[in-house]
């Protein structure tokens, strides 16, 4: 699998995690946001950095719209 490849399905899986978070989140704590976002990432092989997914989190507690194409992998965070 190329970079290029790899890259995009991470996004979507990203992606994914996101929405499905997002989806029920007008209920949810913050905590339960972020644990669900946890087990969402690990479940797609995904990790973000600590501040990636503090944000990440914080904009769906809040609404927001996620931008999944912004969290792009680094040397920290990447497939899992």
């Amino acid at each position: 699998m190329t970079d290029m490849n790899q890259e995009d399905a991470r996004t979507e899986a990203l992606r994914n995690v996101v929405e499905r978070v997002t989806s029920w989140q007008e209920s949810a704590t913050e905590g339960t946001i972020h644990d669900e976002l946890d087990k969402g990432l690990k479940e797609a092989g995904v990790t973000l950095t600590d501040e990636q997914r503090d944000r990440v989190a914080e904009q769906i507690s809040e609404g927001h719209e996620v931008d999944v194409e912004s969290l792009s992998p680094t040397s920290e965070g990447g497939p899992a």
